[in-house]
């Protein structure tokens, strides 16, 4: 545990890691990655792009030091990063490396201001820090490697089904290929595929489970990723699955991770579940899980889309309203085709007011 005089010493380098401080979120990576480019593989290099991976981790250190007096705060963030972190394999050895270049960037930006006092207390907030996720992220590969038909690492799927939801989504449906037992995942987690992409290397991708828990394969479902900047690649590995993955082949795939999940055993309330383009995936699975375990539980679903064209699972939700005898399913359309506004689907945006008359906003236990 810290000492007071610690927490005060760390405190007051946060102000250092505001997301908006360029210099301390850009150098810890700069440095991270030409001193062990090996980390360089967990790390979306298409995030690193546009900034958003060293604004998330320059936001994350900034509440840890703002906060560092209270960790129970920080504890739902605490349990996103492992659960991000176990999905990539990172490991205890991974820790020290973070830490010296986060050192490092630090005393880059606070030059003068880093004395041997504040360096010393932000390394020992570090390694408090480091110590509860090396625990938690432990607890948690064991876990995955004791559940039946579990493991640690990558295992080999084959691709049994590939089908097309919309013009931008599709779907495969992945089997093991040793044919054993697949250990059961919670509605709302996701797995990460391994791409060994045949001309650039990529990091790992997650990507949300959009079926029930309870069927015999895992399904993921992909959107066609566009460039997200003007002078940035479009999405490699979500084109590659859409080009160059079919029936058949084999994909290397982590087991299922993540902290948005529900118990559809635990539902009892009604649950409103809203979900916008292709985030439709662990709604979807949580929904389909819920009417499993229930059939007769209250559930209403709104998916926002821009139309039919690139609308994923329209079908499948309109199932669901038909399988359920209290599930409730909506569209909106912000850009509809010709006939998208029939049956009862809306045109525009969601708004307070049509939850308000679609949902019953006051009782349900709501999930975005």
């Amino acid at each position: 545990m810290l000492s007071k005089k610690r927490f005060g010493l760390s405190r007051q380098s946060h102000h250092w890691w505001q997301p908006t401080q360029k210099p301390s979120r850009d150098g810890f990576f700069e440095r991270m990655f030409e001193a062990n480019p090996k980390v360089k593989a967990f790390f979306n290099q298409a995030h690193q792009h546009t900034v958003g991976q060293p604004k998330t981790l320059a936001g994350a250190i900034c509440a840890y030091f703002t906060h560092i007096d209270n960790p129970a705060v920080q504890m739902p963030a605490v349990e996103l990063i492992v659960q991000k972190h176990v999905s990539l394999g990172i490991k205890a050895e991974h820790y020290p490396i973070a830490g010296s270049n986060l050192l490092g960037a630090s005393g880059d930006v606070m030059g003068e201001a880093a004395t041997p006092e504040i360096v010393e207390a932000v390394s020992e907030a570090y390694g408090f820090l480091a110590d509860i996720f090396i625990g938690r992220e432990g607890a948690v590969y064991e876990q995955q490697a004791s559940a039946p038909g579990g493991w640690n690492g990558t295992r080999t799927f084959v691709v049994a089904e590939k089908i097309p939801e919309s013009d931008i989504v599709t779907s495969l449906y992945l089997k093991p290929e040793d044919e054993g037992p697949l250990p059961p995942f919670k509605p709302g987690q996701y797995i990460t595929v391994h791409i060994d992409h045949p001309h650039t290397p990529t990091s790992p991708r997650n990507d949300s489970l959009s079926d029930c828990s309870s069927q015999p394969h895992y399904r993921i479902s992909v959107k066609r990723e566009e460039a997200l900047a003007a002078d940035a690649p479009d999405g490699l590995i979500s084109t590659h699955l859409h080009d160059g993955i079919e029936e058949g082949h084999r994909i290397e795939l982590g087991p299922p991770c993540g902290e948005f999940t529900i118990d559809p055993a635990l539902v009892a309330k009604p649950v409103l579940l809203i979900a916008g383009g292709i985030e439709v995936t662990p709604l979807l699975s949580m929904a389909k899980s819920i009417i499993h375990a229930n059939p007769d539980a209250h559930l209403s679903f709104i998916q926002a889309a821009r139309n039919s064209k690139v609308q994923a699972f329209g079908a499948e939700l309109a199932n669901l309203a038909a399988t359920g005898a209290n599930v409730k399913t909506k569209t909106v359309y912000d850009a509809p085709l010709a006939g998208d506004i029939d049956n009862g689907n809306l045109e525009g945006f969601v708004t307070t007011e049509s939850l308000r008359d679609f949902t019953p906003v006051a009782v349900a236990v709501a999930d975005f």
